[in-house]
């Protein structure tokens, strides 16, 4: 046995959503290998102290942008179209080294939060995927396709630049270490691109068993254009593109009618609530327990550091919570909340035989988290702890498939200082300083 977490509460989220006080969990090759209340008779190689400590699977950010690190607070006091339009003037100045020097001040913070692996829907995926390569961490990382094509024009996947740029990304990068990266298909929303586009990658993803990125109805105004404009809905239209004809995890869909709920139900689609993000926004979140009823995934995601502010994806569970409360105030259980960012998660990902629960043979993909600190005590109900009260910043140890990322503020494969120079010598410049007449 490699490692063993000693005396830890076990917030198991397997199908009983079992709790073990005081228990064991041993490591080996990676992998879960033992749980019990008592300690194994195999000796370890290492013994970590789990006193004091909550053992949890590691979390699942199913939205992000990690290059957004490097536009961290400098919109957040705009109104959401000032926002928007500053973003893209950013944008529009990065390029892959700036990029990449963000992603890793990024993943950083997600291990730092308890974060083992993320859904990135952004440009530059190469460097997102060979700084998550580096680091350890795990991911499904998608392409922010976009094109504004007229329906008369020609369309054809094998030439188009975004396309050969993803199909390069694919075969690259899919199921690189065992899987540890993942590759989907993405667009960056319904309005943003045609639907040309939407069956070339929707192929491309059937054919090779990818997964698709994308953000759905976040707002009522991308709703009623697309209603002008097709006599559709955004879900309802792409579904007829076969959109959703693969693994699909929709970012957003605040805006869903019950009727789109259902097909997407069918379709065993993930709704990725952003409810962060979306209060941020002064939008609505999705509707939990709706696209549960339907049949839908229900995962959770931070969206950017420049919409959601961190990657606390505690935060973004407790707005989650918030958000679900209907008018008599009757809360979602905190063990359906706790599945959003561990199992849904995973199953999101089309990770769940590998991970989202403390169940032997899964990836040793475990967080502790620290409930000795004065906002966790007492703990009268450690689930509720985790949902209401915890913090990114109460995780004292992150890993993936056994290997620790993060431990009391020491990141083993990752040199943050040299991040934060990249970014302060290269990234920043890049994107702030007016380009020169």
């Amino acid at each position: 046995m490699d490692i063993l977490i000693s005396g830890a509460t076990i917030v198991t989220m397997n199908e009983g959503f079992d709790v073990i006080l005081g228990g064991f969990v041993g490591i080996s090759q990676g992998k879960i290998a033992y749980i019990g209340k008592s300690a194994p008779q195999e000796q370890p190689h290492t013994i970590l102290d789990g006193s004091g400590m909550v053992l949890l699977p590691g979390l699942v950010n199913c939205h992000t942008h990690l290059a957004q690190a490097a536009l961290r607070s400098y919109c957040d006091d705009m109104s959401p179209q000032a926002a928007l339009e500053t973003l893209l003037q950013m944008e529009d100045r990065m390029d892959s080294r700036a990029a990449e020097a963000a992603v890793r001040l990024g993943i950083a913070e997600c291990l730092r939060m308890g974060i083992t692996s993320v859904s990135d829907l952004y440009y530059y995926p190469e460097a997102t995927a060979k700084a998550l390569a580096d680091a350890g961490m795990k991911g499904n990382l998608a392409l922010s396709a976009y094109r504004f094509l007229d329906e008369s024009e020609d369309f054809d996947f094998d030439a188009d630049e975004q396309c050969r740029e993803f199909v390069r990304l694919a075969e690259k990068w899919h199921n690189f270490d065992q899987g540890r990266i993942r590759i989907d298909a993405g667009i960056y929303a319904e309005y943003t691109s045609n639907y040309k586009l939407w069956e070339g990658l929707g192929q491309y993803a059937a054919q090779k068993g990818l997964g698709f990125q994308l953000h759905l109805s976040q707002s009522q105004g991308e709703v009623d254009s697309c209603l002008e404009r097709t006599g559709l809905s955004p879900a309802e239209l792409l579904a007829c593109h076969h959109v959703f004809d693969v693994p699909a995890a929709a970012a957003g869909c605040g805006y869903l009618t019950s009727q789109e709920q259902t097909l997407l139900g069918k379709r065993r689609a993930t709704a990725v609530a952003l409810p962060l993000t979306d209060a941020m926004a002064g939008r609505k979140s999705a509707d939990v327990v709706s696209c549960l009823k339907s049949g839908m995934n229900v995962a959770l995601g931070t969206g950017g550091a420049a919409q959601a502010g961190s990657m606390d994806i505690f935060e973004a569970m407790r707005f989650a919570a918030a958000a679900s409360r209907k008018k008599d105030g009757t809360p979602l259980p905190a063990a359906a909340l706790l599945m959003m960012p561990t199992a849904c998660g995973a199953r999101a990902q089309g990770r769940a035989a590998e991970c989202g629960m403390i169940k032997a043979g899964l990836d040793a993909d475990l967080i502790l988290v620290d409930f000795t600190a004065p906002h966790l005590v007492p703990c009268h109900n450690v689930m509720n702890g985790l949902v209401y009260s915890a913090k990114g910043g109460d995780v004292a140890m992150t890993m993936v498939r056994g290997k620790i990322l993060y431990q009391n503020g020491q990141f083993p494969t990752l040199d943050l200082p040299a991040a934060v120079a990249e970014l302060s010598g290269y990234t920043i410049p890049k994107l702030f300083q007016a380009p020169k007449a």
